[in-house]
């Protein structure tokens, strides 16, 4: 019996069945126990995820810089407040030591959260002076969707470094963790929405790279 619940797709603010009945194992390296059964994802959760990220982004990069700079830290206090919790996970899904996650992998992953939260309100445009009757403007806008491609050797961490400046900028984004760790990168988003981040904004769609990494690098949004 695996030792957590089935693991769901993050889509739209909230965990999520997949299109299938397909799972994959998430086992522990250092025993070969197995830790949990995990959704794969569809390409109809793919199409799911984009249309969520497409109407949360708007909402997302409406807001003003300091709403988004605030719920961002806000993420990062959380992060902290649980940096134990999610070094246990991350110790079990990895295989690496506790003494490594607790003081590298989350803490690291919130600073540089911490680090983009506080520059989101110095993302701004120029005013460029041409002469007494004219002058040239430029402004930042955000992407709109973006995708993320996570590895298995520092989960939370490249999720957070992905993460980070893309939300920071007014983007959401849609995550694959590696199918051989996924487990605190579900964890992180819901984080993200305890943390006040909109629905939609930062999905986690679980399955392999040759699927679901390929369905997301190559989809035309």
């Amino acid at each position: 019996m695996a030792r957590f619940d089935l693991q769901k797709l993050y889509i739209d603010g909230g965990y999520s069945d997949a299109g299938s009945d397909a799972t994959f194992e998430a086992i522990n390296p250092a025993n070969g126990e197995v830790l949990a059964q995990v959704q794969r994802a569809t390409f109809d959760d793919v199409e799911r995820a984009v249309v969520s990220a497409e109407k949360g982004q708007k909402i997302w990069a409406a807001m003003t810089a300091m709403e988004r700079s605030r719920i961002l830290r806000r993420a990062v206090d959380i992060l902290r407040e649980r940096n134990d919790e999610l070094a246990a996970l991350e110790t079990l899904d990895t295989g690496k030591a506790f003494s490594e996650t607790k003081y590298v992998d989350i803490v690291t992953g919130a600073d540089v959260l911490e680090y983009y939260a506080g520059l989101v309100p110095a993302i701004e445009g120029e005013q460029i002076p041409l002469r007494d009757t004219s002058f040239v403007y430029t402004r930042r806008e955000p992407l709109g969707v973006v995708a993320g491609i996570g590895a298995w050797n520092y989960p939370i961490q490249i999720a957070l470094w992905k993460s980070a400046p893309a939300l920071a900028a007014g983007n959401a984004m849609i995550f694959k963790p590696s199918e051989v760790t996924s487990l605190t990168t579900l964890k992180l988003a819901e984080i993200y929405t305890e943390a006040g981040v909109p629905a939609g904004v930062f999905n986690v769609l679980t399955g392999s790279g040759r699927e679901v990494g390929t369905w997301l690098t190559e989809h035309p949004r």
